[in-house]
């Protein structure tokens, strides 16, 4: 996605990633086969790419600054390390002034036995190289907790106090070289077992207070590591009104998808311009808009896809579907937007696409 973006702006693309089927190779102009710490293709790509930027937070922070000694690279190493350790990203959110949920960082056996119950229930993530999902356990008391960290492999982890939510949230915004800042007005979001499984924007049950305040600390946030690129902010939105930051993304994000489809400048276009020194725009929306993740458990068992002609047949529905050649359960395929005039609308035509898709989903 951010590949076509950048193409409609007139720019050629180079891609490197080890997968010889990635979905942005396949479409860039030049893809590089090769790990994220391939010191000949890292060569390559600074020899052939005036700028250079990341898609997701797992690629090495020494490969950002790597690049960065002869490239510009948006966002920075720095920014990027801070995204891929929770207990990091914590820390700094509180040198923000942000909120987040009590939570506590655990190493050794000794941690262990030192957690307040105040944190208890609660989730337990690895500190590293979790999303959508991935490296968290539910934990409602000491015994579970010491079983979770041992089944996560008594890594380094944070356990997080389970709030009480009225909703969840996410602020996706923009910050340019010259410090220029822009934002989307606030998502609303529904995680199924760790993963994203529908954006409604604008968000129709965040009051205004509320998202006002995640924009605040979004861009504080943002303005403290001098970012450079698009960023998202995931937040809570606690039973008392009050907000808490959950995770930040240094890249475009799932929830940002629906801009694509009902906004004048896409998220992606957005990190195009950053990185090119082009002028950041406010955001025009044009439509409301529901957008939901198709998994590949949406696919049948010899790899059948869902009958895509019967949600497309219903008004305002925008598939995407990401190239992908395996689809496995959990996998993100691609996503599936609804436009409207009003939120009600697009929610309602979102659930009957989901029901025809056959989504194991209660909107």
């Amino acid at each position: 996605m951010w590949v076509h973006a950048a193409q409609r702006l007139g720019y050629r693309c180079v891609v490197l990633d080890p997968d010889a089927q990635s979905p942005a190779g396949a479409v860039a102009d030049v893809h590089l086969r090769a790990a994220y710490d391939d010191a000949d293709a890292l060569a390559q790509l600074a020899q052939q790419a005036q700028a250079i930027t990341t898609e997701f937070e797992n690629v090495p922070a020494q490969t950002l600054r790597a690049l960065a000694q002869s490239r510009s690279v948006a966002p920075g190493a720095d920014a990027v390390a801070v995204c891929q350790d929770r207990a990091l990203e914590k820390a700094h959110f509180g040198r923000c002034g942000v909120p987040c949920a009590p939570h506590a960082v655990l190493q050794t056996e000794a941690d262990l036995a030192r957690v307040s119950p105040t944190l208890l229930p609660g989730v337990l993530k690895t500190c590293t190289l979790g999303y959508d999902g991935k490296g968290q356990r539910q934990v409602r008391n000491a015994v579970e907790l010491r079983q979770a960290w041992r089944e996560l492999g008594g890594l380094r982890c944070v356990l997080e106090q389970r709030l009480a939510l009225a909703a969840e949230l996410s602020v996706v915004l923009a910050r340019g070289h010259d410090g220029s800042l822009v934002h989307f007005a606030p998502m609303q979001n529904l995680h199924r077992d760790g993963i994203l499984a529908l954006t409604l924007w604008p968000a129709p049950d965040v009051p205004p207070a509320a998202q006002a305040q995640a924009v605040q600390a979004a861009s504080a946030i943002a303005e403290s590591l001098r970012y450079v690129g698009v960023m998202c902010v995931e937040f809570f939105l606690l039973d008392d009104g009050r907000i808490a930051a959950n995770e930040m993304a240094p890249r475009p994000h799932n929830s940002g998808h629906c801009t694509i489809d009902a906004c004048d400048c896409s998220q992606f276009e957005w990190q195009v311009r950053a990185m090119a020194g082009l002028p950041l725009t406010p955001p025009r929306a044009h439509s409301a808009a529901a957008m939901l993740n198709l998994l590949g458990d949406l696919w049948g068992p010899d790899g059948v896809p869902p009958p895509w002609h019967e949600a497309l047949a219903l008004p305002g529905v925008h598939l995407h579907l990401y190239g992908k050649t395996e689809a496995r359960r959990a996998r993100k395929m691609g996503h599936l937007t609804v436009t409207a005039d009003r939120a009600d609308d697009a929610l309602r035509i979102a659930r009957e696409a989901a029901r025809r898709l056959g989504l194991p989903l209660s909107l």
